[in-house]
C-alpha cells in the first residue's frame, strides 16, 4: 500500500499537476457535476496507462462527500490478477471550480495534488470520463463493471471530441460473479 501511495504522489509531482495553469487548449469539462449524485462507487472501465496503477485489475473508485466540503477518495484494485492482494489508496479531493464542480484537485500524498477534470458525464450518472488538463491521464468510469456497446461508442466519440487519443486506452478487467474483498457492487 505504501508503494501504491508513493508512486501516485511521485507521478503527480513529476507531471507538474500542482502548480501549472491549464493550457490554452485544455479539454472542455461538463457544465455541472452534482457531487451528491456523483458520490458512491465507480468501476474503472478503461484508462490511459500510468505508473501508479501498474498491475491493477478490478479497479474501483469510491467518492464520499465530507461535512467540510471536500470529498474522501478511496481507490481499490487487485494487484497482478483477480487472485492478487488488494491495493488501497485513500485521498482527499477539493473542488477548484465551484460553478461547475467539474474541476477538482485530488491528493493521495500531502502536499502533492493532481487535476481531476470531469470531461464527460451521463445525464443519469451511469458513466463518467475523467481527464487531465494536459491530457496525460484519462479514465472511463461506470456504475457497473461493464458498459453496453452504444454507451461505449458515445464515450469514444466524446473522448475524441475533447482532444484525447483513444489508442492508448487500456481496458480494465473485472471478475465475473463475486467481487473481491472490500469492493462494493453498485446496483
Amino acid at each position: 500500500m505504501i508503494r501504491f501511495l508513493l508512486m501516485a504522489g511521485c507521478t503527480m509531482l513529476v507531471a507538474g499537476c500542482q502548480f501549472l495553469p491549464p493550457p490554452a487548449d485544455a479539454p472542455q469539462t461538463v457544465d455541472y457535476v452534482d457531487l451528491e449524485r456523483y458520490a458512491g462507487t465507480w468501476y474503472e472501465i478503461a484508462r490511459y496507462p500510468n505508473r501508479f496503477q501498474e498491475g491493477c485489475v478490478a479497479t474501483t473508485a469510491t467518492y464520499e462527500p465530507r461535512d467540510d466540503g471536500r470529498i474522501d477518495v478511496i481507490n481499490r484494485c487487485l494487484d497482478g490478477g483477480f487472485d492478487g492482494p488488494e491495493r488501497v489508496a485513500e485521498g482527499v479531493a477539493r473542488v477548484v471550480d465551484e460553478d461547475s464542480n467539474a474541476r477538482l484537485k485530488v491528493s493521495f500524498f500531502w502536499p502533492f495534488s493532481g487535476d481531476y477534470w470531469v470531461i464527460g458525464l451521463d445525464e443519469d450518472y451511469h458513466w463518467a470520463v475523467v481527464g487531465h488538463p494536459r491530457r496525460k491521464y484519462l479514465w472511463v468510469l461506470a456504475r457497473t463493471p461493464a458498459l453496453d456497446p452504444a454507451a461505449r461508442e458515445d464515450i469514444m466519440r466524446l473522448i475524441e471530441a475533447r482532444g484525447y487519443d483513444t489508442g492508448p486506452l487500456e481496458e480494465t478487467p473485472h471478475p465475473v460473479g463475486d467481487l473481491s474483498p472490500g469492493m462494493v457492487r453498485h446496483e
